[in-house]
């Protein structure tokens, strides 16, 4: 299952990690989110111990997605010492998420 990011975890467990951090911005209502959302959870299951992958729920912890100008959902963030290096808004296939993974890992 992938990790949940929250408003009072995001700094500990995404911009301190020293890996590659995956961030999946969603709310249940999101159809594309649906989509997206086992994609996601395989990807963490795959990538345990080399990257962390997770989801922020935006109607729950709506600072971290203002922080991060999150306007539409799914928006999938790569974060990679505390920065952004890559972005991903809208629904994409497993394949596409895996290359940019792999660019960054």
């Amino acid at each position: 299952m992938a990790f949940e990011f929250t408003d009072s975890n995001f700094q500990e467990s995404a911009l301190d990690s020293d890996k590659l951090v995956v961030v999946d911005f969603w709310a249940e209502w999101c159809g594309p989110c649906r989509l997206v959302s086992p994609i996601i959870d395989e990807l963490s299951t795959e990538y345990d111990g080399k990257a962390v992958i997770g989801k922020v729920n935006v109607d729950d912890n709506a600072g971290v997605a203002s922080k991060y100008s999150v306007r539409s959902i799914p928006t999938i963030l790569f974060i990679k010492n505390g920065e952004v290096v890559d972005k991903q808004v809208g629904a994409t296939t497993k394949a596409a998420l895996e290359q940019k993974i792999a660019a960054h890992v």
